[in-house]
């Protein structure tokens, strides 16, 4: 059967162009031979008609307000997964059996420590530095510290994935060194009797003449900020990553572009927007006066944390953010005039006629913010753990890109904002097993029972 196409025409001319059709049936014209052959371009500021790769890690559905990772719906992985069974998923490309999991979260825990001469990159800084300029800093300066220094190497499968691997694993120990540097206080080093987020929570809060308790509903409420936060398609600083990934630079260098990126009031600094709002606000009484000014076209005051750019159905991430941030609120009974305040805007998002129709719900970024404050997570931090969750996705999109036969180079393209799709590639319906057949009874890989089956899209 011929391949369908395309046909534009201009000036005179029939050109062909290849049609191509995604997982989802999403229609796209395979314009990427158009320049060479007639050095014509085309023109799509922020790529909002562009698929600028081809991947099978993230979907998403804005009009239906889906999100998959690896085909599993984020609301399924919210509820019955944690941080390393996301973190292999994305990774891999499938759920870890119980083996696997127990590899990764061994190798995530024996690498959580950094190098002691990284850690002199930290007293470096002013003491009120913003913990993001640390990140970016330190993350990039890790590439000094591992192997392989040979650039050529870092596409090695073997090297690339223990890179990921590094990153993903150090990442919350950094993370939790830049918060410690930026208050004065001594860095905590991770325990290997900790899982992933409660590793964080540890070296964020706790101090060496206090006796720290971990909160099991605070340690959930993080590792599940963790998982909705992990991956989201091409956005500006997965295409970063990408982009900084597409020259053969190194995964530590790509990663600290990411940063970068995130740390913009558009993008990961969202949630911090947030709380600044309700700061300006100050008072439950002062609302109206507020939603006044939002609705009035003449006036240029935003509510931040409400709608999204890319969902134009509810956020399925915010519902679940919703769930836990009234389980963290209700667990830890705060009296707080700012969390008082978001509760007011929330009820009246959800039913103000003037939200509702232009589905302006309350947002990720929006229940985010009030329950990372209910937690104790400074407002500078917010972008920072953003960065921590987002790490995985940033090494799976890399990794992704880094393995193809030919990586495509953007050295030479034009400028853009980033801020694009991707063509979702058919993954497979269910965890290959290629080990079940001949494995002993004791010793055969044990999938979670909620992983198989129907309930995973493709």
């Amino acid at each position: 059967m011929a391949p369908e196409m395309a046909t534009l025409h201009i000036r005179g001319k029939e050109l062909k162009l290849p049609v191509l059709e995604d997982s989802f049936k999403n229609i796209f014209v395979d314009t990427s031979k158009l320049h060479p052959t007639t050095k014509i371009c085309t023109y799509d500021p922020g790529y909002t008609s562009t698929a600028c790769c081809e991947s099978t890690i993230t979907y998403i559905d804005g009009g239906k307000g889906v999100l998959l990772y690896r085909g599993y719906p984020i609301e399924q992985l919210a509820e019955k997964a944690d941080f390393v069974d996301t973190a292999h998923l994305l990774l891999y490309g499938e759920l870890p059996h119980e083996k696997q999991r127990k590899t990764l979260e061994e190798e995530l825990k024996f690498h959580s420590t950094v190098h002691e001469k990284l850690i002199d990159f930290y007293r470096g800084f002013k003491s009120d530095a913003h913990p993001m300029a640390i990140m970016v800093g330190v993350v990039g300066a890790m590439s000094a510290f591992y192997e392989p220094t040979d650039g050529t190497k870092w596409r090695d499968p073997e090297n690339a994935r223990k890179s990921c691997v590094r990153l993903i694993a150090k990442m919350p120990t950094v993370a939790a060194m830049a918060y410690k540097s930026s208050i004065g206080q001594p860095v905590v080093y991770p325990r290997n009797d900790f899982s992933m987020s409660e590793n964080f929570l540890y070296m964020m809060f706790s101090k060496k003449n206090e006796v720290w308790k971990s909160d099991p509903l605070l340690t959930r409420a993080m590792d599940i900020i963790m998982i909705l936060h992990m991956d989201h398609e091409q956005n500006a600083s997965t295409s970063t990553v990408r982009v900084a990934g597409s020259s053969q630079a190194n995964p530590y260098a790509c990663v600290s572009a990411g940063i970068a990126c995130l740390w913009g009031p558009a993008h990961g600094g969202a949630n911090e927007a947030v709380l600044n709002m309700m700061a300006e606000i100050g008072d439950v009484s002062r609302i109206p006066e507020y939603i006044k000014r939002v609705k009035d076209p003449k006036d240029n005051f935003r509510l931040m944390g409400f709608g999204h750019r890319v969902y134009k159905a509810y956020d399925p991430r915010a519902k679940i953010m919703r769930t836990i941030t009234h389980q963290v609120l209700s667990h830890l009974k705060l009296v707080d005039p700012i969390l008082e305040l978001s509760m007011e805007l929330e009820r009246i998002a959800l039913t103000d006629e003037y939200f509702v129709k232009r589905n302006l719900y309350p947002n990720i970024d929006f229940y985010s913010g009030i329950c990372l404050r209910a937690m104790g997570v400074p407002v500078a931090m917010f972008t920072v753990l953003f960065a921590v969750a987002r790490t995985v996705g940033w090494t799976a999109q890399w990794l992704e890109m880094a393995m193809e036969p030919t990586p495509p180079s953007a050295a030479h393209a034009r400028s853009t904002k980033a801020l694009s799709t991707a063509i979702l590639c058919p993954s497979p319906a269910v965890p290959s097993r290629p080990d079940c057949e001949d494995a002993d009874d004791d010793n055969k890989p044990v999938w979670p029972t909620w992983a198989v089956g129907k309930a995973r899209q493709t």
